[in-house]
């Protein structure tokens, strides 16, 4: 990202505004998301929730989320809750369940399953030639507006072809 804003930039300063310079778009609350040991989630530190993985895969995973027995709120698991909740309603769900983990933890499995089952069963029903098909479609409309952009840098740097 950074190397494309700079020549962007590079080129715009030299020939005129042509061409946008990238900017990052992500989301606070998504920035980093955590693991099932409260730890950045990632496949090389082993603490990932499968996103297509069966719904009872999901469950092997949450259900391993360390709680302690104090009673308290089960950080490990309202801060992956927060992803698909409101705050009010976590708020409501988790002084309503206050030390009763495994309800915290199937109420967590619900709410992924509720947002990747549909994904799932998506991903499931594409087959390759669907693939290939949006990918040939993407490829005609990335060809059509490069070569429009290409045309007009080619006119400012006095390249012709």
């Amino acid at each position: 990202m950074e190397y494309a804003r700079e020549a962007a930039a590079k080129f715009n300063a030299a020939y005129g505004t042509t061409f946008k310079e990238p900017q990052e778009k992500i989301l606070e609350s998504v920035a980093v998301v955590p693991g099932t040991d409260g730890k950045k989630m990632s496949k090389s530190y082993g603490n990932t929730i499968p996103l297509f993985g069966t719904k009872d895969e999901i469950q092997k995973a949450v259900m391993s989320i360390v709680t302690d027995s104090t009673g308290d709120r089960p950080e490990n698991v309202y801060n992956i809750h927060r992803l698909f909740r409101s705050e009010e309603e976590l708020a409501t769900l988790y002084t309503e369940n206050k030390g009763k983990y495994k309800t915290l933890k199937d109420a967590l499995v619900e709410d992924i399953e509720a947002v990747v089952g549909p994904m799932r069963e998506k991903r499931a029903s594409i087959t390759d030639a669907d693939v290939k098909a949006i990918l040939n479609d993407g490829a005609a409309r990335a060809r059509e507006q490069a070569e429009k952009k290409m045309l007009d840098v080619r006119q400012k740097v006095g390249v012709t072809i």
